[in-house]
């Protein structure tokens, strides 16, 4: 069966740095594509980050490009969202899906399995 948990959100201050996990399991985590996707309250959920693993790219959206850095530790089949300099816009709900293949775009096309989610708050 198929699982992403996410971990790692919480309450950071404007200009501060948070890391959010994705452990994975239950599919071939070297042939799956990882995305990174958030939900602001009121608004729709859009992709930020996109992992292809060794065998493509990663994409970041260009509201986070030289903040965000996705990496992925194979052994743990688990996949990391380094967050910088956050901003209160960033604030949402974070989901990390799975989908077979790699990346196209920094939003994950039609992910097959989807985690729960875990909120970051960027307010002082």
């Amino acid at each position: 069966q198929p699982q992403l948990v996410e971990s790692g959100g919480g309450l950071v201050q404007p200009g501060g740095s948070l890391r959010v996990s994705c452990a994975t399991s239950g599919f071939d985590f070297d042939y799956y594509a990882i995305g990174w996707f958030r939900q602001a309250p009121g608004k729709e959920r859009e992709g930020v980050v996109c992992s292809s693993g060794e065998y493509g790219d990663n994409y970041y959206a260009a509201s986070v490009k030289g903040r965000f850095a996705v990496s992925r530790d194979n052994a743990q089949n688990t996949v990391y969202l380094e967050m910088n300099n956050l901003k209160p816009e960033d604030t949402g709900v974070y989901y990390c899906a799975a989908g077979p293949g790699i990346c196209a775009s920094y939003s994950l096309y039609e992910p097959d399995h989807w985690g729960q989610g875990t909120l970051v708050t960027v307010s002082s």
